[in-house]
């Protein structure tokens, strides 16, 4: 993924959905595109327009912080978007076009990193990298996300292409396009801060030769700050699961982050989640801790 590329197109699907009247401003004349132009941006922005179009287009390698304020305030970012827009103005300013050795603990999670989760004994708990690969799981995580593990065979589950290439994940989402965007928008994310991690742009590669849905959401440029919410479920043991999640990301091993989902006590859901460990027991399901020492 080239940083130039993708600093363009989300300014300009940015742009594209702020029209005139919202911006306080009036239009004049023949639109040929929807939303504001490039010389409106700078106006509003208090920016040449000449400054601006060079800025869109990535030949500004280290904007003030004042100028990316100026620019999400006028294009109505939220935080998300701005954090985005962020991350791929930093990528612009690395010049080198070399990938940053990876830290300890990124691509290689510890062993360590498997049982924290598997000390918790009550609760759904998960370890994801940046790309959705999933690097550990406790028992009721493997229980849950079955559908997900006996699809994946002998590779590393990754929620994205479980959201696009498996049939099942349809089931096990009851409103399956809010996450698959969801799935989306985390790794737009992720390609903004390492827009030339080759794993990363490979992921992408498939998933858009596979699934032109994935193509259609993958081209909007939405990105989402994932870190609490209510996830719904529909497992085929034990039916409709309601739970709330908690993502926190794990600095000592950069790149990763510990999800964990909770039922509300005394809840129908908080019923499904023992029955599923009750399931869990009477069944050897493949997952993340049969993974080789190799692997690691």
């Amino acid at each position: 993924m080239n940083p130039r590329d993708e600093l363009r197109d989300f300014l300009m699907s940015r742009r594209a959905r702020i029209t005139p009247e919202q911006a306080g401003i009036t239009a004049i004349g023949t639109r040929r595109v929807a939303g504001l132009r490039r010389e409106e941006v700078a106006m509003l922005a208090g920016l040449s327009n000449d400054y601006y179009t060079r800025l869109e287009k990535g030949k500004v390698a280290h904007p003030s912080e004042s100028v990316i304020e100026a620019v999400s305030r006028v294009l109505e970012l939220d935080e998300a978007e701005h954090v985005h827009l962020l991350n791929l103005v930093a990528a612009m300013g690395n010049r080198s076009g070399k990938v940053a050795p990876p830290r300890p603990g990124g691509p290689a999670p510890r062993p360590s990193l498997q049982w924290m989760v598997d000390a918790m004994t009550e609760a759904v708990a998960l370890v994801a990298d940046s790309r959705l690969d999933v690097v550990a799981m406790n028992h009721l995580a493997r229980a849950l996300y079955s559908p997900m593990l006996d699809g994946a065979g002998d590779t590393r589950p990754n929620f994205a292409r479980f959201a696009f290439l498996d049939p099942a994940s349809r089931e096990l989402y009851p409103d399956w396009e809010g996450a698959a965007r969801v799935a989306v928008a985390q790794l737009r994310m992720a390609a903004g801060r390492q827009p030339k991690n080759r794993a990363l742009s490979a992921l992408v590669g498939e998933l858009a030769t596979q699934s032109e849905e994935f193509r259609t959401m993958w081209a909007a440029h939405e990105v989402r700050l994932h870190f609490a919410g209510t996830k719904y479920f529909t497992h085929p043991a034990v039916g409709a699961i309601e739970l709330s999640y908690h993502t926190v990301e794990l600095p000592s091993d950069p790149g990763h982050a510990l999800t964990v989902y909770n039922a509300v006590p005394e809840s129908p859901s908080a019923d499904a989640l023992r029955l599923l460990s009750a399931w869990a027991a009477s069944r050897t399901t493949p997952g993340v801790t049969e993974t080789s020492d190799a692997d690691r």
